[in-house]
C-alpha cells in the first residue's frame, strides 16, 4: 500500500486525485497481488506505528499522510515549528549534508522528526545513524515554511547547513 500510495500509483493502474486520495473500492479492486480488503485496509490504518495512512471522513478514501515521491496536494498550511527538529540519517552521509545541506531528495518533502529518538529510528533504516538537530524556529523566522503533516511529521523543503547543530 505504502508503494502504491506514496510513489507508484500506476504501478497498478489506480488514480490518485490532487490532494493524493484514492478510491477504497478502486484500491482493494486494482491489488490484485496482495489481495487486500476493506477489513485489511482498516487493520493497516489502525495499527501502522507511523500513522502513516488516513481514510476520509466519508470512508470512501485513503491517503497517505507524508512521503509521497508524486506531486500531491495535501492541504498542509504553514505552521510555526518548535525551537528544535531532528534529523535522522546515516553517518556516511554526514560530508555531503554539512556542506550541501539536507535536502528532500526524491521526495515531495524532506521530513523532520519531533524528537531524537524517532530520528534516531529513520536513521537506522540506511546505515548507522546519526541525529542532526534542526534550528527549526530560527528558520521559520528567516522565512522558511514548514507544514505539519497528519501523523505529526514536520515538512520542510530544505535545511542549509547554517541551521543545523552538531551531531547528536
Amino acid at each position: 500500500m505504502s508503494c502504491v500510495l506514496r510513489h507508484k500509483p500506476d504501478m497498478i493502474g489506480l488514480e490518485l486525485d490532487l490532494g493524493g486520495w484514492a478510491n477504497i473500492e478502486e484500491l482493494i479492486s486494482k491489488s490484485k497481488k496482495i489481495k487486500l480488503t476493506r477489513e485489511i485496509i482498516d487493520k493497516v490504518v489502525e495499527t501502522n506505528n507511523k500513522k502513516r495512512y488516513k481514510i476520509s471522513d466519508d470512508g470512501q478514501r485513503i491517503r497517505a499522510s507524508q512521503g509521497h515521491s508524486i506531486p500531491v496536494d495535501l492541504g498542509l498550511e504553514p505552521k510555526e515549528p518548535p525551537e528544535l527538529l531532528y534529523h535522522g540519517t546515516a553517518d556516511r552521509n554526514l560530508d555531503m549534508v554539512k556542506k550541501e545541506g539536507l535536502k528532500r531528495m526524491n521526495r515531495q518533502y524532506l521530513h523532520l522528526s519531533i524528537d531524537e529518538e524517532t530520528a534516531i529510528q529513520v536513521g537506522q533504516r540506511h546505515g548507522k545513524p546519526v541525529v542532526i538537530p534542526i534550528k527549526a524556529r530560527d528558520m521559520y523566522l528567516e522565512g522558511f515554511l514548514f507544514y505539519l503533516s497528519d501523523n505529526n511529521v514536520w515538512l520542510t523543503n530544505y535545511v542549509p547547513p547554517e541551521f543545523m547543530g552538531d551531531v547528536l
